[in-house]
């Protein structure tokens, strides 16, 4: 018998109901390796129903710094800040997933149920807002991990955070899945008067049944139409991200996200087509062979089309938008949507400056230019 034969199979990923991922897969600093293997019993007496329910875990930390800066010529934002480390919407396409291997930590089911709670996040804003070096630039809220994920409701670090920039008239723009942001209205609403908010609500697909599995605790996908029209209705800024467009699996929705958003109050609209970095490429495919079995090839050939025959390219210049031909009727097909609706018709993300005190006592001087932009 050759030496690389195996006794038994590895096992098949099995869906988990209200997880993302399907497997804990290791981290790329781990250095064992383990596998799930089929001994011939395992769908004899396993299930979905019957496996127990993943609990998620919250774990509290004291953040050195909080404020994180970048120089990404593709990004539309200079510096960001996430309360959270790990998300529990558990989205399997999420690019921060690769992020917990660095806590020696799976990018798996690890990501989506032990989450890090930065306690003293208001306090680090506070500190660096009042240095006499600090220089003021529009701050991107919840980028890397939703920074209104459920655990929110409860710790309110993302609360103390805007009531902070808010106090201190600092621009920022907000990204989410979640309906919490409603909760923040109060303080969003006077910022928006000001012109120093804005905000987007991610929508993949309108199928809830895709979304179920895509995004498993995310808000659905009709809640997220009405958490638009209410930022809408309450005078704030608010567009769509169509992130990411994944082939065949929610690509054929693009046209009706965008017209839903649209009547809902949207104004502008982006979208980034499927990111596969690091450990978030085999938490993909399991996830496609566990839902999508019969397209799951198709996809990741389609995949590969758009990003030079591979699973991913990190290339600046096309890593947000992929390349080559299924990836410009990707952009045709969004620019003539965009310009039928009327979105992004008007200069996006124009935030204010001039507002920012770094005390209640000390006013900045303002900038050279008074405006900044931002997404």
């Amino acid at each position: 018998m050759p030496s690389d034969d195996r006794e038994f199979p590895v096992a098949p990923p099995m869906p988990l109901k209200g997880r993302g991922a399907v497997t804990n897969l290791q981290g790329r600093y781990e250095k064992d390796e383990r596998e799930r293997i089929d001994d011939g019993w395992l769908h004899a007496t396993d299930s979905e129903d019957d496996a127990p329910p993943l609990r998620t875990q919250v774990f509290e930390e004291r953040a050195k710094s909080i404020l994180t800066r970048n120089s990404s010529p593709d990004i539309p934002f200079s510096v960001s800040l996430n309360p959270y480390r790990g998300c529990e919407h558990g989205c399997i396409y999420c690019f921060a997933r690769p992020t917990h291997s660095y806590l020696g930590l799976s990018p798996g089911l690890d990501f989506e149920s032990r989450i890090y709670a930065k306690m003293n996040a208001g306090e680090l804003l506070e500190r660096e807002l009042a240095k006499p070096s600090y220089q003021p630039e529009p701050i991107a809220l919840g980028v890397n991990t939703d920074a209104y994920q459920p655990v929110e409701r409860d710790l309110r670090l993302t609360r103390r955070v805007i009531e902070i920039l808010h106090e201190r008239g600092h621009p920022f723009a907000a990204i989410t899945k979640s309906s919490l942001i409603e909760r923040d209205i109060d303080l969003l609403a006077p910022m928006a008067e000001r012109g120093q908010v804005m905000a987007a609500v991610t929508i993949t697909t309108l199928d809830a049944d895709i979304a179920r599995t895509l995004e498993p605790r995310a808000a659905t996908p009709s809640r997220r139409l009405r958490t638009i029209r209410t930022l809408s209705e309450a005078g704030i800024p608010v567009g769509v991200s169509i992130a990411p467009v994944i082939p065949f699996v929610t690509e054929q929705d693009m046209e009706r996200v965008l017209e839903a958003c649209a009547g809902a109050g949207a104004t502008s609209a982006s979208y980034i087509v499927l990111r596969l970095p690091w450990e978030v490429a085999p938490l993909f495919k399991d996830w496609l062979a566990a839902h999508f079995p019969d397209r799951a090839d198709r996809v990741m050939s389609r995949v590969r089309d758009m990003r030079g025959g591979k699973d991913y390219d990190s290339n600046f210049a096309t890593r947000m938008k992929g390349e080559g031909l299924w990836a410009d009727m990707l952009k045709q097909r969004f620019q003539k949507a965009t310009k039928r609706l009327g979105l992004n018709a008007r200069q996006r993300g124009i935030l204010d400056m001039s507002g920012f005190s770094r005390s209640e006592h000390e006013q900045a001087k303002a900038p050279s230019s008074p405006q900044m932009t931002l997404f």
